[in-house]
């Protein structure tokens, strides 16, 4: 029986993996064969609640062209950006039917003949979002991978991509920083977080983390000063008039990072030293972000965004490899490592789904192939 009601091997390919918007696809065509290998991958048909939409299916892999690589994937994570595109909340949507997920690691295989940049046993990532990389394996083009060390743990190559990469770039892109300089940020529990805090002491930078209070406050406080965090407060604590004197002692923040948006986003401009700059990466309360105008008019406070896909739009594949490189080099030194994950073998994949929405949990769901 075809999958997605196609009859023939061209409408399943054609189907299971059109072009995404705007984009070539990165991923080859399936192709049928006297012998088709078996995969096994997630697919949503339609939009809607990750954990109704999505299904494991058995797909057909392509046969390796003269550009193409054949990977074995061997972990990719759930990330709120992959939730956000099966909802259909995201800049960028695929055409549907389409398999789930932007980030994991995989094991090359089998290379065609004019491959150059990657061998047999290399370890690659995708290059940009929308690869779909909750399957077994798949058949994939070579511009749309980047070679990785396979000496780094398989859990920060997996969730290497795109959180890492949007920490650095922040840190690095918007106030020329210096040694001692602070960096207030909310979600500080989330990837983006974790990496920000270690990113930003390797770089001798002094962060203040905002966190929602929890039953547990005292063990993410702890985990997350382990990590390099200087200061762990929680929303409450933020909006309190002691942060006045809290302030009296360490240096007020040139730069904010904005995951969050309403009240918590408010809080973190109105803590901002003059000038400064807020950057937003995602709108987890989903509200507004709302700022003062006299904080805007006396402060000369500077808002702006960050999308990791747009900054590689503007960027040459060399840049981001460069980038790629740099994080390599962070966590071969000890600097940077994985954020709390949880492994789930692919076939516990609505356990991931559903843990991955949960609020309060700070583990990163890694489906294992």
């Amino acid at each position: 029986m075809w999958v997605c009601g196609a009859r023939t091997p061209a409408q399943l390919r054609r189907r299971l993996f059109p072009a995404f918007r705007r984009r070539r696809p990165a991923a080859a065509a399936f192709s049928a064969s006297a012998e088709p290998s078996r995969v096994r991958a997630l697919v949503y048909g339609h939009h809607g609640d990750p954990a109704k939409v999505v299904e494991l299916k058995n797909l057909e892999l392509a046969a390796v062209g003269g550009s193409d690589v054949h990977v074995k994937m061997l972990a990719a994570p759930v990330n709120p950006s992959d939730i956000n595109m099966i909802q259909g909340n995201y800049g960028l949507l695929p055409r549907l039917p389409a398999v789930g997920g932007n980030e994991g690691v995989g094991q090359v295989v089998a290379v065609g003949s004019s491959v150059t940049r990657v061998k047999p046993g290399d370890w690659v990532i995708p290059a940009n979002a929308g690869l779909g990389t909750w399957r077994t394996e798949a058949v994939f083009s070579e511009e749309a991978l980047i070679s990785v060390p396979s000496d780094i743990p398989l859990q920060s190559a997996a969730t290497l991509g795109v959180n890492p990469c949007t920490a650095y770039r922040m840190l690095m892109d918007f106030e020329q920083l210096r040694p001692g300089d602070s960096v207030i940020q909310n979600a500080s529990n989330s990837g983006v977080g974790q990496a920000v805090i270690q990113i930003a002491a390797a770089l001798g930078l002094r962060t203040i983390n905002v966190v929602r209070d929890r039953p547990d406050i005292q063990k993410l406080t702890d985990r997350l000063k382990n990590l390099g965090a200087h200061h762990v407060v929680t929303e409450e604590e933020l909006r309190k008039h002691e942060m006045k004197n809290f302030f009296k002692d360490v240096p007020q923040p040139q730069l904010a990072l904005n995951c969050v948006g309403g009240k918590s986003s408010t809080e973190l401009l109105r803590h901002l030293a003059p000038g400064g700059t807020m950057v937003t990466y995602g709108g987890m309360a989903k509200q507004p972000v709302i700022a003062s105008v006299s904080l805007l008019i006396f402060k000369d406070l500077k808002l702006r965004g960050f999308w990791l896909s747009q900054w590689k739009k503007d960027h040459s594949p060399d840049q981001f490899k460069e980038l790629i490189l740099t994080l390599c080099d962070l966590i071969h030194r000890g600097q940077l490592t994985a954020p709390a994950c949880s492994e789930v073998p692919l076939q516990d994949y609505q356990r991931a789904l559903e843990a991955s929405m949960q609020p309060f949990v700070s583990s990163k769901q890694i489906l294992t192939m």
